[in-house]
């Protein structure tokens, strides 16, 4: 996925269902399951979205799964399974924790998935948090950063056109072992995720986007600044999107408690405050519909796509 056109936001989502945290699940969700998933990616396929985003936990600790549920789908299984009833829309993880796993089984997974999907992967990297589930995989929490790092690097190499990938260091080491097939893409797009210093860092240097962790409005300016600046002086050059992810939102008058956050109102209204993303320098917004309901929702995306996206 290239920068959009000057002038112009691409809208992405995150799928309902397959993560249920208490943040930001909607109650529906928690009797949904498959046949819903497919009807909200099939929506956002019709209605112009530029991803489908799914999260990555493998195993939730007890003293967490209040908040954060224990419903984490498999990010592969799950783009994968919708690689299949969707034509047009991205498919991006957001974010695999590729700290967890060896990054030969990471692209071994991702590079099947673009493959199958005819080169719609895009690829979301980032650290992790949950010090139980890297304890329990024999992962290094402690040294998440570092590994991340190097991840990223030996993921270059084996998700690039090579048969017989080579990457050299200190943590990998992997030469003649060859991975067919190759993704589709020539060059499977890298987006690394998190606010902090270090994370800014990371997608400004080793990443092609930025997907921050949740920033308000008013510290993305200086984030976008950041990594622009990062980028100069260590000439990186090359496509970059930075990307945001948006308060709740509302096509049209709500007639229930949509919650004091959500922008809603008329789709001129909604362009106009999210036209303000763009201003600030933003490439991709992730957006998140409040609904009562899976139709609800798909009515919501398809008046987003239709009155609402034109106009960003």
């Amino acid at each position: 996925m290239q920068v959009p056109p000057e002038g112009r936001t691409l809208y992405g989502i995150q799928l309902p269902v397959q993560s249920q945290s208490t943040i930001y699940a909607e109650p529906w969700e928690a009797a949904a399951g498959p046949e819903d998933l497919v009807a909200v990616a099939r929506a956002a396929d019709r209605a112009g979205f530029a991803y489908v985003a799914s999260c990555d936990h493998v195993a939730i600790p007890r003293r967490l799964a209040s908040a954060m549920s224990t419903v984490w789908y498999d990010p592969v299984a799950t783009l994968a399974f919708l690689a299949g009833v969707t034509e047009r829309v991205r498919l991006l993880s957001h974010v695999a924790v590729v700290g967890l796993r060896h990054p030969l089984l990471t692209a071994k997974q991702y590079a099947t998935l673009d493959h199958l999907s005819g080169g719609r992967l895009i690829l979301g990297v980032g650290a992790g948090h949950v010090r139980e589930e890297f304890e329990a995989l024999g992962a290094d929490f402690e040294r998440r950063g570092p590994v991340l790092d190097e991840s990223i690097d030996a993921l270059r190499a084996a998700l690039g056109p090579d048969e017989f990938p080579e990457h050299h260091g200190k943590l990998y080491d992997f030469e003649d072992l060859g991975q067919l097939p190759r993704p589709a893409q020539d060059h499977v797009p890298l987006w690394v995720g998190g606010s902090s210093p270090a994370a800014v860092r990371r997608a400004a240097l080793k990443g092609d986007g930025w997907l921050p962790q949740g920033d308000p409005r008013d510290r993305l300016p200086a984030q976008i600044a950041r990594i622009r600046r990062l980028r100069e002086e260590a000439g990186v050059e090359g496509p970059f999107v930075m990307g945001a992810i948006v308060e709740p939102l509302y096509v049209g008058t709500p007639t229930w408690d949509v919650g004091r956050r959500t922008i809603a109102g008329s789709p001129d209204a909604l362009a106009e405050s999210l036209r303000a993303y763009r201003a600030m320098g933003v490439d991709q917004i992730q957006v998140r519909f409040r609904s009562r309901s899976r139709g609800e929702l798909t009515d919501q995306m398809a008046a987003f796509g239709a009155e609402v996206g034109p106009l960003l």
